[in-house]
């Protein structure tokens, strides 16, 4: 019985440490200082028309719920620089990170994605859209 349970407990432990998150959240705090690095590329998984409305200054756009979301940001961002990641309250960034960080990308979730980033008084752009710029593709 004593063996039985310490192997249930081993097993445990090793599946919970392969599936640890493979990427940081942070506060909109921390993201404005990573972000403040002029080598971190900040990437909003928002829809377009999202991304629009508003988002935060020099932010990449590519829709994290595009099929094809995976192969454009391979094709466009470097593995060599860290992806801060945000969406509008941070679980489709959250799912963005983990699905770059598989491929390799250093990436830092903004927890509350914009909402908490906005709340939080830190400064966004507004603009009308203009269809294929600032898209990422």
């Amino acid at each position: 019985m004593k063996r039985l349970f310490i192997f249930l407990i081993a097993t445990l432990g090793l599946t919970t440490a392969c599936c640890q998150q493979k990427f940081e959240n942070t506060d909109p705090e921390g993201f404005a200082l990573l972000i403040a690095d002029t080598t971190t590329i900040v990437l909003d998984v928002r829809t377009v028309e999202e991304y629009y409305d508003a988002h935060i200054a020099k932010a990449i756009n590519i829709d994290v719920q595009q099929d094809n979301f995976v192969k454009k940001a391979k094709a466009t961002l470097p593995k060599n620089n860290v992806i801060a990641v945000y969406c509008r309250s941070g679980r489709r960034s959250a799912n963005a990170a983990e699905l770059l960080a598989k491929k390799g990308y250093k990436c830092v979730n903004l927890y509350g994605g914009i909402l908490a980033w906005i709340e939080s008084g830190k400064p966004v752009v507004q603009e009308e859209e203009r269809f294929g710029e600032n898209l990422g593709y």
